[in-house]
C-alpha cells in the first residue's frame, strides 16, 4: 500500500480496478473509529442481556447478582450521580460508570456461566422481530391510555 499526494490509500493494482472513489486516510480512520464504537455498543448490549440471564442462574454468586441488579437499577433510575445537564461530566456515568459496572459484574460471574449466557444472548438477539407483535402491544397501550383518560375525565357516556 502507498499514499498518493492527497493522502489517498492505494494498494497495488487498485487504480486499475477501482470503480468507486478511493477513500482517504481520514475517512478510513473515521470509519474504523465508528465501527469500533458500534462493535463496543453491541458487546455492551449483549453483555447486559447476558448479565440478566446470568442473574437467573443458580451458579451465579449472590454478590454478582446484587451488583448486576444495582447496575440495572441505576441505569433505569431517573436520578443520576452526575446530572446530565452538567457539561462534559453529565454523561460520565452513562459512558464510564455503567460500562465499568457491567465489566465488574461480568468478572464476578464464573466464566463458564458467562460464556453460556453470552451464547444465549447472541441467539436471542438473532431472533427475528415481529411487526405484528409490535402493533398488538402498541394497540394495547393506546387502549389502556384511552380508557385511563376517559376514566379520569368521567366520560363514561362516550363509547
Amino acid at each position: 500500500a502507498w499514499l498518493d499526494t492527497n493522502e489517498t490509500l492505494f494498494t497495488p493494482g487498485m487504480r486499475r480496478q477501482c470503480v468507486y472513489h478511493p477513500i482517504t486516510l481520514a475517512e478510513l480512520a473515521d470509519y474504523m473509529h465508528e465501527a469500533v464504537w458500534r462493535e463496543r455498543a453491541r458487546e455492551v448490549k449483549r453483555d447486559t442481556l447476558a448479565l440478566y440471564l446470568a442473574c437467573r442462574r443458580p451458579e451465579t454468586p449472590w454478590y454478582a447478582k446484587l451488583l448486576a441488579v444495582g447496575i440495572v437499577t441505576y441505569a433505569l433510575s431517573p436520578i443520576d450521580l452526575i446530572p446530565d445537564f452538567v457539561p462534559v461530566l453529565g454523561y460520565l456515568d452513562d459512558v464510564v460508570i455503567l460500562p465499568a459496572g457491567i465489566v465488574l459484574a461480568v468478572k464476578l460471574i464464573p466464566q463458564h456461566v458467562m460464556a453460556e449466557c453470552r451464547e444465549d444472548a447472541r441467539r436471542m438477539s438473532e431472533r427475528p422481530t415481529s411487526t405484528a407483535g409490535l402493533v398488538v402491544i402498541v394497540a394495547v397501550w393506546l387502549l389502556a391510555a384511552f380508557f385511563a383518560i376517559r376514566a379520569m375525565l368521567g366520560l363514561s357516556a362516550l363509547i
